[in-house]
C-alpha cells in the first residue's frame, strides 16, 4: 500500500497534522518522533538537576500553545522494565498520583490500542481527560510509545472535564546498560484553555520534574509488584494475552482542537493549596500504593 505523503508542517510528526483520518502510525512516524525526541534546536533548557532536564518550546503560531520534553537519566532500571511500567495500567493507577481514571478501550493491531486517560490539574484548573490511540514499537534496544487524539463515538466530552487534546505525546526509550536507560518523554497537548502562565511555569519548573522522579521510583519497584500481579500478563509484549476487544479504524476520527470548547482560564490565580505544596506538592510522593 502507498504511504501518505509527509505533512510539511514542522509542528509534529504525520498521525495529526498530516492526515485527516485516523491510521495507525508507520516506520516514518516513529523515526520522526524519534528524531525530534532527540533535537536540540529551537528548545530552552528550564531545568536541570539530578539527572532530569526539561526544554520547553512554544509554538510560533500559538504563543499559549506549548511543547514539553523531559529527558531522565535512570539508573539501575533496565529499559525494558521502564517500557513495561508505562504500559501496565493497573500498575500506574498504583504510582500516579494525577490520575484519576484510566483503562484501555479496544485493540486495533498488534501494536497499537485506544484508551482512556483523565487527570487532575494543578488547583483551582479544571481537570482534563483524553481519548488516544497509542501506538508502541521495540526498536532494538530502545522503544517507543506514543499516542495522538481521536474521537470515540462512546466516549464523547464530559461535562465534569474538559476534553484536551493530544497533538503528540509519547516515550523514547534508550538502553545505557544492562541496567541504565534514558527516557525522553514528548509531550504537544492542547489543554483546551488559555492557561495561564504560572501554570506553563509550573509544568516545566515543578510537576514535570517531579513525575518523572515519580516514576522512576515507580520503575524500582515495579519488579517486586509484578511477581505478585499476574506476573507472566504482558499484553504489550504477547499480544494473544490482550482481553481488549477489535475496534475497527473506520469507527474513529481525528479529534481537532477547534471542534471542542474552549475554556478562558487565563485569569485564573494558584491557589494557596498549590503555592504551599498541598496536594500536587512534594509532601505527596508517598510510595506506600506501590506495595
Amino acid at each position: 500500500m502507498e504511504k501518505p505523503a509527509a505533512s510539511t508542517e514542522p509542528q509534529g510528526p504525520r498521525p495529526v497534522l498530516g492526515r485527516e483520518s485516523v491510521q495507525v502510525p508507520d516506520d516514518q512516524d516513529f523515526r520522526s518522533f524519534r528524531s525530534e525526541c532527540e533535537a536540540e534546536v529551537g528548545w530552552n533548557l528550564t531545568y536541570s538537576k539530578s539527572g532530569v532536564s526539561v526544554w520547553v518550546q512554544a509554538m510560533e503560531m500559538d504563543r499559549t500553545l506549548h511543547k514539553i520534553k523531559c529527558r531522565m537519566e535512570c539508573r539501575d532500571v533496565p529499559a525494558e522494565t521502564l517500557y513495561d511500567v508505562l504500559h501496565d495500567i493497573e500498575y500506574r493507577k498504583k504510582w500516579d498520583s494525577n490520575v484519576i481514571e484510566t483503562f484501555d478501550i479496544a485493540r486495533l493491531t498488534v501494536n497499537a490500542d485506544v484508551g482512556y486517560y483523565s487527570w487532575r490539574c494543578p488547583k483551582p484548573l479544571k481537570n482534563r481527560d483524553v481519548i488516544t490511540l497509542r501506538s508502541w514499537l521495540p526498536m532494538g534496544a530502545d522503544y517507543i510509545i506514543m499516542n495522538y487524539s481521536v474521537k470515540h463515538p462512546k466516549y464523547p466530552p464530559r461535562k465534569d472535564l474538559v476534553r484536551a487534546v493530544s497533538i503528540q505525546t509519547g516515550y523514547l526509550i534508550q538502553s545505557t546498560g544492562p541496567k541504565s536507560c534514558v527516557i525522553t518523554y514528548l509531550a504537544q497537548v492542547d489543554p483546551k484553555g488559555s492557561l495561564p502562565k504560572w501554570v506553563v511555569n509550573k509544568s516545566s519548573q515543578f510537576l514535570a520534574p517531579k513525575a518523572m522522579k515519580k516514576m522512576y521510583k515507580a520503575c524500582l519497584k515495579y519488579p517486586e509488584w509484578k511477581q505478585k500481579h499476574l506476573p507472566h500478563f504482558k499484553p504489550w509484549l504477547h499480544p494473544e494475552q490482550s482481553p481488549l476487544p477489535s475496534l475497527a479504524l473506520s469507527e474513529l476520527s481525528v479529534q481537532h482542537a477547534d471542534s471542542l470548547e474552549n475554556i478562558d482560564e487565563s485569569a485564573v490565580a494558584e491557589s494557596r493549596e498549590e503555592r504551599m505544596g498541598g496536594t500536587g506538592g512534594e509532601g505527596s510522593d508517598d510510595d506506600t500504593s506501590l506495595t
